[in-house]
């Protein structure tokens, strides 16, 4: 097709790059030495797919058997300082492979028929794929201050391919870290989110920490490095632990947001970290303030303010639970509360708190272990019993104000909790007949009279 049209045509960039890492990729990028609207429409209409046309981006994209096609003209780009939108003019395919942000991002396959599938590789992609390297095709320092989101895709695909980034490269980062600064916070939560999702993303944050990325973009997670010390107590570095926890979770889980709670949890401890002389160090209320810090973070990294930020903050507030039960009795009231709490969430909880045991002696993490499975085993006993997941009282406001000829007034609020802690301490069965007759016993000592009496 690109012969019939006259034109050089090129598969460039992460397709080429993920066929060479055997990973899996349905996006595939076509640069055209000419215009590349018009080749989409060509072969748009020979395979009777529709184009969908980007004019003020001069792209044009189509979809064929699951796999999404975009086609661009081969352009030079040149930028102004306070703007990651480059002033674009066309180019060559040379021209088009300078742009890149990376060696292994910038090869190129042919698509004409005299040439085709030929590897065109003018920075040496191939030797960085092969050495897991990441490095800028041109100068770092130019291609970051160009457009600085570069340095968090840089971090990005260091984390999710496992790869070092170039001593150079890795500099200019570091020069140019403030940078970052005009990159919109949408943009910089996709790559949060890519990092986050990584197979091991400690290494992601690492390198955010380390070139000095993070305390720009995340503050927060920033704040939690170092140790302080007092005479012979010392807490533990809680940035490296939540990366342990973070990586731990990784391991047993792809959810994003779980992912998220884990790098949440403990957020809150610098703000609620004291020092006691007879104890040492300690961050009283720290998964209570960590809660409510949730959505400001989340509001402020753009992430979604829906179910999922809801989910984190349940999971922040909620973590030390099983871990506080796993070292007392594992009594039914504390666990029928526990179920109750977290719901449908409360496996994904029990998989934070597992993460969340990262002491280095053996025996105390067996010990946790063990005690978490009593709490597993003493959760599904109660739930299989009780139905305690994601219950409502059996006795609801509206019948108590029906029974009792009463508009909404406190005293309905008061009889509601009574009979669900009554349920959740086990006093009562969660059962109709038992919480009607606590609700008429609890209705006449506050001299309620039924309607019809």
């Amino acid at each position: 097709m690109a012969d019939r049209q006259g034109v050089q045509a090129y598969v460039v960039g992460g397709y080429v790059r993920d066929h060479y890492l055997r990973r899996p990729s349905t996006d595939i990028d076509v640069v055209v030495v000419g215009s590349g609207i018009e080749l989409a429409e060509a072969l748009g209409k020979e395979l009777h797919t529709k184009v969908s046309v980007f004019k003020t981006f001069g792209t044009a994209m189509l979809r064929s058997a699951g796999v999404e096609v975009e086609f661009v003209g081969a352009r030079k780009e040149s930028y102004t300082h306070d703007s990651r939108k480059p002033q674009v003019e066309q180019g060559t395919l040379a021209d088009d492979q300078r742009r890149r942000d990376f060696t292994i991002n910038a090869m190129a396959w042919s698509l004409n028929a005299g040439s085709f599938g030929d590897l065109l590789d003018p920075f040496d992609g191939m030797d960085d794929l092969e050495d897991c390297i990441i490095r800028t095709p041109c100068d770092p320092d130019v291609t970051f201050s160009d457009d600085p989101l570069r340095m968090m895709r840089a971090v990005r695909f260091a984390s999710q391919l496992g790869f070092t980034i170039e001593e150079q490269t890795f500099d200019a980062i570091c020069r140019n870290a403030r940078r970052i600064g005009i990159v919109s916070r949408e943009r910089i939560a996709t790559e949060l989110n890519k990092i986050v999702l990584s197979p091991v993303p400690s290494i992601g944050f690492e390198l955010l920490e380390m070139t000095g990325l993070l305390e720009l973009v995340f503050p927060e997670l920033h704040n939690l490095k170092g140790v302080e010390k007092r005479g012979t107590h010392a807490h533990k570095d809680n940035f490296v632990h939540t990366l342990k926890v973070l990586d731990n979770v990784a391991l047993r889980s792809d959810d994003l947001w779980l992912r998220w709670a884990a790098l949440l949890h403990d957020i809150a401890k610098p703000q609620t970290k004291a020092y006691d002389p007879k104890v040492g160090w300690t961050f009283h209320g720290h998964e209570v303030l960590g809660s409510k810090m949730v959505p400001q973070i989340f509001r402020r990294l753009k992430l979604p303010l829906n179910e999922h930020m809801k989910f984190v903050q349940k999971m922040v507030f909620l973590h030390l639970r099983p871990i506080i039960l796993s070292e007392d009795m594992v009594t039914d009231s504390a666990v029928r509360r526990l179920l109750f709490e977290a719901g449908d969430d409360v496996e994904k909880l029990m998989i934070l708190c597992e993460a969340d045991i990262t002491s280095g002696i053996d025996s105390k993490v067996r010990r946790y272990l063990a005690n978490f499975e009593l709490v597993r085993r003493k959760m599904k006993d109660l739930e299989e019993r009780d139905r305690i997941r994601n219950f409502q009282p059996p006795v609801t406001g509206e019948l108590i104000m029906q029974t009792y000829g009463i508009g909404p007034d406190r005293v309905i609020g008061d009889i509601k909790e009574i009979i669900k802690n009554a349920i959740l301490d086990g006093d009562i069965p969660n059962q109709y007949d038992a919480a009607y007759a606590l609700m008429e016993q609890l209705a006449e000592e506050r001299g309620l009279k039924k309607k019809n009496a």
